[in-house]
């Protein structure tokens, strides 16, 4: 009788055999080979991709964006480089190496000249994406490079490696350097290549760890210690590469798990009070974490902010400072953001209607704390941004009634009026409402 346990390694090794449908090794070899050099057609290729990209990063379009990279042989000297090491070829190490190197310069180079000439110089989602990489682009390189070099040593040729492509995303940051070299935005520079190069070293990674694992024949060193040296560096490059990403990921992690406490005790702690909460805006460092809360309503004495205060344990944010706007505080904020009569009058003056009177609903509409943050880059100067419901009555005889979204912004300096008709049309398509309208205030 066979053994279950026999019988279940059986079964694994049938369904999980990579050596069953694998292409012979010279041709393995020679089709990553061929596709190091950066030469012809692989480096107009490679420009190509790279405008196209820039110009997906520019306009924030996923599946221009996507295109390029399916374009781009940037993956050539990066798979190159994981081969060369797993069968000891040091001298197809160096050639894709320097191939990628290459690459790397022509990419960033293209990529400036884009920025430097093009007429929108702001920053997208799509293109701030690519500014703070952390362990989990760490583990979509290192998968994606094992999938890669499956795919590479098959005799039939899938849709995986186009899929490789996307998913490890080699070209994005180095539009986003290029872009920070344009704009001068020297901290998108510096994260974009931290991201391209944690993407390239654990495609090699990855590559050689697959070449391995398939035991595709490799060079004997004619002096023992080499091995060894290389196998030290491969350690000492995955560390050094791992760790910032580490400590970024966690950031990320523990900013998210803040801003979910914040909210929750937000809502819990002023819920049932004679009192409204405008706005709310949260802070986030290694020096200091706060929670700021706009009010209206009945005002709050000392000792019921003390108690509030007191529960900000019970939601881990017991390091968190409250701090709590009212009263003649709150009247002041709000005369710079939230209900300037005379300017909402202003914004809704392209209307045909006349006898025009807006309300404003005492529920305000909070956005993503993200999209505040995505305004901030775009426009440094913004210093608040509220979302109201506005009910608005109109006409002549006959009194029509609308109620539509109503941003409130408040910037340090006057913005132009084309910035603005710019900043409504983001905010439309950010917040997925064409019907939101801008209202801008200057607060000097």
């Amino acid at each position: 009788m066979i053994n279950p346990f026999t019988r279940i390694l059986g079964f694994l090794d049938h369904r999980f055999n990579l050596h069953e449908d694998r292409a012979e090794e010279p041709v393995i070899v020679e089709s990553i080979r061929k596709n190091v050099d950066f030469k012809g057609v692989n480096l107009w290729a490679l420009i190509f991709a790279i405008f196209i990209a820039s110009i997906g990063l520019n306009v924030n379009s996923t599946a221009v964006i996507i295109g390029a990279m399916l374009i781009s042989p940037i993956m050539g000297p990066v798979m190159g480089i994981g081969l060369g090491i797993g069968i000891n070829d040091l001298d197809l190490v160096k050639k894709g190496g320097r191939n990628l190197l290459i690459a790397t310069i022509i990419s960033v180079i293209t990529s400036t000249i884009y920025f430097s000439i093009s007429p929108l110089h702001e920053a997208q989602s799509e293109l701030l994406a690519r500014t703070s990489p952390s362990i989990w682009d760490v583990f979509i390189a290192f998968f994606g490079g094992l999938a890669g070099m499956v795919a590479a040593s098959r005799k039939e040729k899938t849709n995986v490696v186009p899929g490789v492509a996307i998913a490890t995303a080699l070209m994005p940051p180095l539009c986003t350097a290029g872009f920070g070299i344009a704009t001068g935005h020297w901290y998108y520079f510096i994260g974009a290549l931290y991201l391209y190069f944690i993407n390239s070293v654990f495609i090699a990674i990855a590559t050689y760890l697959m070449t391995r694992y398939l035991k595709l024949h490799h060079k004997q060193f004619e002096e023992p210690g080499i091995e060894r040296k290389v196998t030290r560096y491969m350690i000492a490059i995955v560390i050094i590469t791992i760790i910032p990403s580490i400590v970024m990921a966690y950031r990320i992690v523990d900013k998210s798990i803040f801003e979910a406490n914040a909210n929750k005790f937000i809502e819990e702690q002023f819920q049932h009070l004679k009192t409204q909460v405008v706005s709310k805006s949260f802070k986030y460092s290694r020096k200091e974490k706060s929670i700021e809360v706009l009010l209206l309503g009945e005002h709050l004495d000392k000792s019921k902010q003390d108690s509030i205060r007191k529960n900000l344990a019970d939601y881990k944010l017991s390091d968190v400072k409250l701090h709590i706007r009212q009263g003649l505080d709150a009247k002041q904020q709000l005369d710079l953001s939230q209900i300037k009569a005379s300017i909402l009058e202003d914004v809704f003056s392209s209307r045909k209607h006349t006898d025009t009177v807006i309300q404003t609903k005492s529920k305000a509409v909070n956005p993503n704390p993200n999209v505040f943050k995505e305004m901030r880059v775009l426009y440094p100067t913004l210093q608040s941004l509220s979302i109201n419901h506005a009910v608005i009555y109109s006409g002549g005889d006959s009194i029509l009634k609308d109620t539509v979204p109503v941003a409130v912004t408040s910037f340090k300096t006057r913005i132009r009026k084309a910035d603005q008709v710019k900043l409504q049309t983001w905010l439309r398509t950010r917040l997925r409402n064409d019907s939101l309208k801008l209202v801008v205030t200057t607060s000097f």
